[in-house]
């Protein structure tokens, strides 16, 4: 139960010291999760209050079944803009409206929600198959790059807010151009209350720390707003009036052509979110020291979705200012996520008008002081001095990110970081071996160890990496290369690094074996595994080579290359 219900777990084991701080945190984010979220159902071109829903389900569940301390689940901006673009090509493609036709809101609406449960059942399938290791495809500096990459998308997406000018279109580019040549349209009003809030929310903080710098920033801007009616009087942008009540929990009523054709676009959904959220969940474990269950985040996320898509709500995954934010302010567990689901029920039973008077500039002050620290981190940096070649893949996804799109970035560098992987394990090292004088039993690459003895008439080679189907060519070229250098009687091959076998790379063995015998050299094996002893037995691979030739030792095998 520890296991696939985090929250037994850790509840166990909390702190009451860290109560204080927990609901701190948790009220800090949920001052900015609010109106967030609901501009985040407004680009994905849904009413405010599928926002406020999907917070209802997200909060609650992540802090139940999720294993990031820091995490908070809720609409981001990445798949919200996915849901935009989805939907109306799934209303197309399952014919439930003509192409280039006006979509009905409430069709709109509820094919938005049963794509968020497709989304959830995606993830469940996701952790039936255990498929968390899939980030493991994502290096450190590919995830530092998406990380930057993403902190500046987001940035950058709040600058107009912070500016009061027009929302900018186009890439992270394209948008920070267009915001740089409206500056001077700039309502300086709302540039005076978005900077003061970033001066305040980096000097509090340093005046004391037990000051909730978020929460003061949050509720004076709103003090100050509503007294001065600074939107009447100085056009300041504000988050408005909210709805309220409790949404009644119930099931979309879509076509079964339109749940299929909605399967792709969600795995694409899925791929994203996940990474984003275990990008942003790996930033934190990191700083603090705890691991993260990339499995259990799976099903944490089924959970979330599915449950949103009950409430009504839309697609949901980490986020990474809420996240932040969340860290600034000192959160210790994901009791700050419990914290924020009760101020959100509150919120839509009795609070909406109490963020009505709230600058957008103060939001955008939370969310780029809380991002900053990950922007100057400059963690690309030290890659670039040690692993050119993984500084290059980061580079890659963070251009990625900002020059075309979230999702898009996040494929350039899972397939860059993959193809990498497939070009490093196409030419793995060959160690020529030789015996260390003095020591018993210990054979060396001769390259590294000068002092070691090569045999004289045997060849001794290390497989490095495990032979397969990519590079068995590879291998089979470069051990004749070596044979044909040195000219030897027999050639030991130490197989320790072999744990299994195919059928590639045994026909492979199979042809190599007969250029060998054809040359006059003969070839013995040392530390064959079982493994891959049954499966040469199945395709007939033992049948060319002398059953006394597979040795347990490279010493055993030396004994009888002597007696031969």
């Amino acid at each position: 139960m520890s296991r696939s219900i985090p929250i037994v777990s850790w509840m166990k084991s909390y702190d009451r010291s860290w109560l204080s701080v927990d609901v701190i945190a948790g009220l800090t984010v949920w001052g900015l999760i609010i109106p967030e979220s609901m501009a985040y159902a407004g680009v994905a071109g849904l009413p405010p209050q599928f926002g406020l829903y999907t917070l209802l389900a997200s909060t609650l569940a992540y802090a139940i079944f999720g294993t990031s301390r820091h995490l908070m689940v809720q609409p981001t901006s990445a798949t919200a803009a996915v849901i935009a673009s989805t939907v109306p090509a799934v209303l197309v493609t399952a014919g439930v409206v003509a192409s280039g036709a006006q979509i009905d809101p409430a069709v709109y609406q509820a094919h938005a929600v049963a794509f968020t449960l497709v989304v959830g059942m995606v993830f469940l399938l996701a952790s039936i198959a255990r498929l968390g290791f899939i980030t493991q495809f994502l290096s450190k500096p590919v995830l530092d790059g998406f990380i930057t990459g993403l902190a500046v998308f987001v940035m950058v997406g709040q600058l107009y807010h912070l500016l009061g000018v027009d929302k900018p279109s186009g890439n992270t580019v394209q948008k920070f151009v267009a915001i740089l040549r409206d500056v001077p349209d700039a309502n300086w009003v709302t540039v005076a209350l978005g900077v003061g809030g970033i001066v305040a929310l980096s000097v509090l903080p340093r005046l004391n720390r037990r000051i909730p710098a978020g929460l003061v920033v949050l509720f004076a801007s709103i003090a100050l707003s509503s007294a001065l009616d600074l939107q009447t009087t100085h056009g300041v942008e504000v988050v408005g009036r909210l709805p309220q009540g409790l949404p009644s929990p119930a099931l979309p009523s879509v076509s079964a052509a339109a749940l299929l054709a909605m399967i792709g676009p969600a795995i694409g959904v899925v791929l994203l979110a996940f990474s984003q959220s275990l990008g942003v969940a790996r930033e934190y474990s990191d700083k603090h020291g705890y691991e993260i269950d990339p499995n259990q985040e799976l099903r944490s996320f089924a959970v979330v979705n599915a449950a949103s898509a009950v409430l009504g709500g839309q697609v949901a995954g980490g986020s990474m200012a809420p996240s932040a934010v969340n860290d600034g302010a000192g959160g210790r567990t994901q009791a700050v996520g419990i914290v924020a689901w009760g101020a959100t029920v509150a919120t839509v039973l009795f609070l909406t008008p109490l963020f009505e008077s709230l600058p957008e500039a103060i939001l955008a002050a939370l969310i780029l002081h809380a991002l900053w620290h990950i922007v100057a981190a400059r963690k690309l940096r030290y890659a670039r001095m040690v692993a050119p070649t993984e500084f290059a893949l980061g580079l890659a996804t963070f251009a990625g990110v900002i020059l075309i799109g979230v999702l898009q970035g996040m494929l350039i560098g899972l397939f860059s970081a993959v193809l990498l992987m497939v070009y490093r394990s196409s030419r793995p090292h060959l160690s020529e071996l030789g015996r260390l004088p003095d020591v018993t039993g210990a054979y060396v690459d001769l390259e590294r160890r000068p002092e070691a003895l090569p045999i004289p008439g045997v060849l001794i080679l290390r497989l490095d990496a495990p032979l397969y189907y990519a590079n068995a060519l590879t291998m089979r070229d470069e051990i004749l290369r070596r044979v044909g250098a040195s000219r030897p009687t027999t050639l030991l091959l130490d197989a320790g690094v072999q744990d299994d076998l195919d059928l590639t790379t045994a026909d492979m063995l199979r042809s190599l074996i007969k250029t060998l015998e054809a040359r006059g050299v003969a070839l013995y094996v040392a530390d064959l595994h079982l493994p891959v002893r049954d499966f040469a037995t199945k395709v007939g691979l033992l049948d060319v080579i002398d059953e006394n030739r597979i040795c347990l030792t490279i010493d055993q095998a030396l004994r009888r290359i002597s007696a031969r």
